[in-house]
């Protein structure tokens, strides 16, 4: 048995502390492919004194908080002994009260101990010595790490101005209170200041689409408020799996006691479809507002819309109610009715595109317009499209079509964000920098950032004076894994001329982490003080205690920074006097000052693990309006709902951008001429066993769901392909290898592949692991500038 294999033989046991620190001591940082080490480039030795019987300490069990980006937000319950982790335990309270749910970890949180001792953690700074992207390193002391990378945020600062220095979207650490990428954030703003980047991967054309229809992306409503719901439709949406916040999956299962029906319409047959629905409509990629708009037909021409609701909280669904200026047939009726281009929206006509029958679109439109009160609730996944921004409009018009919005029970549609709880986060920074662009956009402000205008996204100037030439990638993979087009990304990283230095800091050698030219190792949850709060939805935060002392030489990222931070005489302005347990104090005062009176203490908190913030009834989105819109008018230009924005029609790019939701054909779409020669549209999801990216180095998450694309039985047959088969999928932007799984559970015509697989080129540059990105395009969407990565097109063959 090889060193490397007995290691982790003995860290996915359990140990004496005197034991791992001997083997722990004796390894070094191995290249990663695919998570698995292949080649040792240095090695340490560490001798430690045995620990006697009597010297030995009892177990103690402390609670804590994965602040990573998953958005359950489990509670994690290390066992620990000698300052060692010996196992993992999760929430053990019982359920009833479904607003105080137990906060129990799935298949990625108990393997948390395994990711904590995995021999392949970073453990000491190194410094690139090949080309970027080989993966080459050498250790270096963290003096000299800090030393370096202090000296180039200074050379580059001076040499280009402040804007070439930019913090790469990352969400590794997201929903704590001092995420990496927040210390750099605020490193470069006291020295200066840094380009800004807006919106993110997993909302991005919906976060700015939804606020032309309502003012704000806050449509949603609490999850409390699904027990009063008749019928439910989960249009792209797949908690299952996608964890968004602890209480909504059992609060989907009390609706569906409670007698709603549940209808889940995705191109997948979904873990969600499976647990909770009475229907699974398979559709098309790039499709739903084709069949939104026919179901928009079917309600007005059957007389099923709430048209008073419309007269009066509605602008543009009829010609009587446009703004000034527009012609009266460009509204929504007008659109839906073909009363401009010829073309009646009926369920015929979406039936072509989107490839669910006709008479399905109309059951499904009148059971949605008849049933009262009833909730779209429109996942993130369709927007990640070319015209994402018409699907998560679309969506919010059905919504008002129907008279739901305001109505508990209902739902109104769009992006859904809701939030009726808070607290205070103590580490702030204010950037002197107003330059700002979409951060899917980051490659092209590398390239040609000097070139960019107002039409790419950029504001708060009129030209940028410098492309980027500092990257700091803080516990994320979107430099290279995450982020579409992964070959084209590569090679402009790799071109040292176009961005001079780079800084990562993560836990392994991700893709990402390989592009490196100073090489940080980070912490884990176990490692520090947090607090983790769900996603952007859930009454409830969780304390995240520190279990142990950092491993090796691991170091957070803010202490990290501290220390450039003083190298450049900014120590007292970085950390204002604060470690991080006083920013997680500093935070539990304040919120119980200023924000709650009920949070607890900070050692109530501490000891507790969890608080849930409690409520007298739902919290229903937009009910303050609904209920009085003369007092509490919508925070759009004319203070009503905007079916009809007339900033967007002022925009005068009517064919992809227009004024009302409406179905757009999308490039690399089922109705793209490139389908003839790449026929199978490709889609990709969030995988149960990772968080994006985060895990896929895990072995025991491998056997809980490997990485393999799903195919449709009709597709596999046509092309020879067997269940279990490797094969190639490719189009022009890349080629890469993957096992298959032939399952009815896709519709025909598209491959599905989970998203978040290292990238693992072989000598050829060959991606032998599955990884999605080497696949997906870079073209924007139309007017968000945000994430495309499901509109694509490929082919497969067996290998």
């Amino acid at each position: 048995m090889s060193e490397n294999n007995h290691l982790k033989n003995l860290l996915f046991n359990k140990m004496q502390r005197r034991t791992f620190l001997k083997w722990s001591g004796a390894i070094g940082i191995p290249v990663i492919a695919g998570g698995i080490g292949t080649k040792m480039l240095v090695s340490r030795k560490e001798e430690t004194k045995p620990v006697s019987a009597k010297e030995e300490s009892p177990e103690t069990i402390i609670s804590t908080c994965s602040i990573n980006n998953c958005g359950g937000r489990c509670v994690i319950k290390a066992h620990v002994k000698d300052g060692v982790v010996l196992r993992v335990t999760t929430d053990t309270q019982e359920g009833g009260d479904l607003s105080t749910p137990p906060f129990r970890a799935c298949v990625r949180g108990r393997n948390y101990r395994n990711m904590l001792y995995h021999p392949d953690r970073l453990k000491f700074p190194m410094k690139r010595v090949g080309k970027r992207g080989e993966g080459k390193f050498e250790k270096i002391s963290w003096d000299e790490a800090i030393e370096t990378i202090a000296s180039q945020v200074k050379r580059i600062g001076d040499t280009y101005g402040p804007e070439s220095r930019y913090v790469n979207y990352a969400s590794g650490q997201s929903w704590g209170l001092h995420g990496g990428k927040n210390a750099a954030k605020k490193l470069l703003a006291l020295t200066g200041g840094f380009l800004n980047s807006r919106n993110d991967y997993s909302s991005g054309a919906g976060n700015v689409a939804t606020p032309y229809t309502y003012g704000t992306n806050n449509s949603g409503s609490s999850f409390d408020s699904l027990l009063h719901s008749k019928y439910i439709i989960l249009w792209g949406q797949n908690p299952s799996e996608m964890i968004f916040s602890t209480p909504y999956r059992e609060y989907l299962m009390q609706a569906k006691k409670n007698g709603a029906k549940i209808v889940v319409i995705d191109p997948r047959y979904t873990d969600t479809a499976i647990a909770f629905a009475d229907e699974w409509i398979p559709i098309l990629p790039t499709t739903d507002t084709a069949m939104m708009d026919a179901m928009g037909y079917v309600i007005i021409t059957e007389g099923l819309h709430d048209q008073a609701f419309l007269d009066k909280y509605c602008l543009g669904f009829d010609k009587n109610h446009m703004p000034a200026g527009v012609p009266k047939n460009e509204s929504v009726k007008g659109y839906l009715l073909g009363e401009k281009d010829g073309i009646p929206k009926t369920p015929e006509w979406a039936e072509k595109i989107c490839g669910v029958p006709a008479s399905k679109i109309r059951e499904i439109a009148r059971e949605y317009a008849k049933t009262k009160p009833a909730a779209l609730i429109q996942g993130w996944a369709a927007q990640r499209q070319a015209y994402g921004e018409q699907y998560m409009r679309g969506g919010a018009q059905l919504a008002c079509l129907t008279g739901n919005v305001g109505k508990l029970g209902g739902w109104a549609g769009g992006t859904g964000y809701w939030s009726r709880s808070d607290i205070i986060y103590p580490f702030s920074y204010e950037n002197p920098v107003k330059a700002s662009i979409p951060c899917f956009l980051w490659t092209k402000a590398v390239e040609k950032g000097t070139e960019m205008t107002e039409a790419d996204g950029l504001q708060g100037t009129h030209q940028l004076k410098t492309n980027i030439k500092m990257i700091f990638n803080m516990a994320g993979n979107m430099l290279i894994n995450q982020h579409a087009d992964i070959n084209k990304t590569s090679k402009l990283l790799e071109d040292e001329s176009k961005v001079e230095f780079i800084v990562v800091s993560d836990l392994f050698m991700t893709p990402s982490a390989k592009y490196a030219d100073i090489l940080l190792p980070g912490t884990t949850f176990f490692e520090r003080y947090d607090i983790g709060v769900p996603w952007c939805f859930g009454d409830y935060v969780v304390f995240g205690d520190k279990t142990i002392e950092p491993l090796y030489q691991c170091r957070n990222e803010y202490e990290v920074f501290a220390k450039i931070a003083d190298k450049l005489g900014m120590k007292k302005q970085f950390t204002e006097g604060k470690s991080i347990l006083d920013l997680v104090k500093e935070s539990v005062v304040r919120t119980k000052k200023e924000l709650n009176p009920n949070f607890p203490t900070f050692e109530e908190f501490r000891q507790k693990g969890v608080y849930h913030f409690k409520y007298d009834e739902p919290l229903v989105g937009f009910k303050k309006q609904i209920d009085d819109i003369e007092k509490n008018p919508f925070e759009t230009p004319s203070g009503k709902i905007e079916l009809f924005s007339k900033a967007l029609w002022d925009m005068n790019q009517h064919d992809e951008i227009p004024a009302i939701a409406k179905y757009i054909s999308s490039w690399e779409g089922p109705e793209d001429p490139l389908i003839r020669k790449y026929p199978l549209q490709l889609i990709s999801w969030h995988y149960k066993r990772r968080c994006h990216s985060t895990y896929d180095n895990q072995e025991w998450l491998e056997e809980a769901a490997k990485q393999e694309m799903w195919i449709n039985p009709r597709d596999a047959e046509k092309r020879g392909i067997k269940n279990g088969d490797r094969v190639q999928v490719f189009n022009d932007r890349g080629l890469i290898e993957i096992d298959v799984k032939v399952t009815p559970r896709i519709i025909p015509g598209v491959a599905g592949i989970p998203q978040g697989a290292w990238y693992t080129p072989d000598k050829n540059g060959l991606d032998k692991r599955g990884s999605v990105n080497v696949l997906t395009s870079q073209k924007p969407t139309a007017l968000a500038k945000a994430n495309p990565q499901l509109s694509n097109l490929v082919e497969v063959k067996k290998v």
